[in-house]
């Protein structure tokens, strides 16, 4: 599952950045305003069939771009779509949110726009495009019934998943009598049995070892680093080692708290994890809006929240199954710091710098591929 501006270098570069924004804001549409924007009108009152319809009318077109970490991470996501909506010609993109965001800017500046939805987990640039006038306000179905923090009030963004991010481990090979909790992983019974995606590569894994390094101190950090950690890219890495039998602990990913067997997802109250709601929202100038409108009430449609991999849903009116709290309601996850953290650029810098001095500097090709400037054109 989650994502950014990681790129750009704001503590040693911040004139690149500005100039990246200079370039964006030159494309902004003439109609656009900084301040007064509309309320966004009310939820969207249409069928999704009637959607489906006035969508094949304007030409049965859809691209979006999704924040991931393989080329078919979203497979099933389109499948069920395709089977819901079969003549509609969906195109959906995956890559790190860190590069579909700047590619998205780069063809904002140069005027070669190819998505028509975003759904990405660099939660920062939705209110930095929001002020630049790029987001269609827009509320789909349900929308009064999106938790509070996973909306933009005028409707320019909606969360549509929850993802959790923590560590993960394979119940019968740990054998352990208790749940572990992050604090364990540094037990030196542990070494060269924990794989984990690289906290300065993913914003979203960052702010979870930020949020062990305040809760168990640079000790706890120093003592991670000497276990012998497999660190790879994509947060997908650390499941896939664990779920194939290489290793017993996978730290840096996402996880379902649902079932305990055979692997456990860490979710231990008074211990830090942390989750967020993956923004999405149609493009000002998207070309097939009218699909992008279907593809946004369907995601938020309760068979769908119902029907999540991990159980939590943006929706107040969806039950989580036996077991398991709203998200919101886990103090833990930290739902409402993580916006705040990504929001603060410089900062984010700087934990990702000093986590490199301790775990050494990013390796390997991104998990996606190298996708260029327009995928799915």
């Amino acid at each position: 599952m989650p994502s950014f501006s990681r790129r750009r270098a704001l503590t040693a570069g911040a004139g690149a950045a500005l100039g990246l924004g200079a370039l964006a804001a030159t494309a902004t549409p003439a109609a656009a305003s900084p301040a007064g924007f509309p309320g966004g009108g009310r939820e969207d009152s249409r069928t999704l069939d009637e959607l489906y319809r006035a969508a094949l009318a304007e030409g049965g077109k859809l691209v979006v771009y999704a924040g991931g970490d393989t080329p078919t991470q979203q497979d099933g996501t389109k499948a069920a779509f395709k089977a819901r909506f079969p003549e509609i010609d969906l195109t959906l993109i995956v890559d790190y949110s860190k590069y579909h965001d700047v590619r998205v800017d780069n063809q904002f500046a140069t005027g070669t726009l190819v998505p028509d939805v975003v759904q990405f987990q660099t939660l920062q640039d939705f209110d930095r495009w929001k002020q630049q006038g790029r987001l269609l306000h827009y509320k789909p179905a349900g929308f009064s019934k999106v938790h509070d923090a996973f909306k933009d009030p005028q409707g320019a963004w909606v969360a549509t998943g929850v993802i959790a991010f923590s560590f993960l481990y394979d119940t019968a090979a740990v054998g352990a009598t208790r749940p572990l909790t992050p604090r364990d992983l540094v037990d030196p019974k542990w070494k060269g049995m924990i794989a984990s995606s690289y906290p300065h590569d993913d914003d979203a894994v960052l702010y979870l070892f930020s949020l062990y390094a305040r809760a168990y101190g640079w000790d706890w950090v120093a003592a991670f680093a000497a276990q012998d950690v497999q660190f790879a890219r994509g947060s997908n890495s650390p499941g896939t080692a664990v779920f194939g039998g290489r290793k017993a602990i996978g730290v840096g990913t996402a996880g379902s708290a649902v079932s305990s067997s055979p692997v456990t997802f860490g979710v231990t109250d008074g211990h830090p994890f942390m989750a967020w709601g993956q923004r999405t929202a149609v493009l000002e100038q998207a070309r097939n809006s009218t699909a992008a409108k279907l593809f946004f009430n369907w995601q938020l449609s309760k068979e769908r929240q119902s029907g999540s991999f991990n159980g939590w849903s943006v929706r107040t009116d969806v039950t989580p199954p036996a077991g398991l709290k709203p998200i919101w309601a886990y103090p833990d996850a930290h739902v409402d710091g993580f916006p705040r953290f990504m929001a603060d650029r410089a900062e984010v810098e700087r934990w990702k710098q000093t986590f490199a001095l301790y775990f050494g500097e990013v390796k390997g090709d991104p998990t996606p591929g190298w996708l260029g400037l327009h995928p799915g054109a």
